[in-house]
């Protein structure tokens, strides 16, 4: 009988409550470390920055595209004064008057759709306006984003 007491004491099976607390502290410090590294908000804000770069390149490059086949005449009503790009599907006259500019004509032939904004709402007052602007200064067109992150600009000037 002595002999299975002495076995039970020196074999001891589970785990002890502080041990199971320090590796769970252990973990959660080691997990707070890797989330502050990662950053996702930064991640996040960057990548769609990098979209937004990519939507006023893809913008651009229609509006230079149909002024190539139109003999230099540019579509919708772009001037001198900064203007909202306006999305195809939504255009109504507040687009086509002072406040934006309706590119339309753009979709289909020169770009399949005009792009929005990762942040921008379908719905209510944004529903017409992608995020994205467009001007027209001594021959030189200017697409920007106006609602770009982390501090960063977004404009293409061509």
């Amino acid at each position: 009988m002595k002999m299975f007491s002495s076995l039970k004491s020196r074999y001891r099976y589970g785990f002890t409550l502080i041990e199971l607390l320090l590796v769970i502290g252990i973990i959660a410090i080691l997990a707070s470390i890797v989330i502050v590294a990662i950053n996702p908000t930064k991640q996040l804000g960057e990548a769609r920055n990098a979209q937004r770069r990519s939507d006023v390149n893809a913008v651009l490059q229609a509006v230079y595209q149909y002024a190539i086949d139109n003999n230099g005449a540019l579509p919708g009503n772009i001037g001198t004064e900064e203007k909202q790009i306006c999305d195809g599907a939504y255009a109504s006259e507040t687009c086509t008057g002072a406040d934006g500019v309706d590119l339309s004509a753009l979709v289909g032939t020169y770009i399949t759709a005009i792009p929005r904004d990762p942040q921008q709402g379908n719905e209510g007052d944004d529903a017409n306006w992608t995020g994205y602007s467009i001007l027209q200064t001594n021959n030189r067109v200017t697409v920007s984003a106006s609602g770009a992150e982390l501090g960063a600009s977004i404009s293409v000037t061509r």
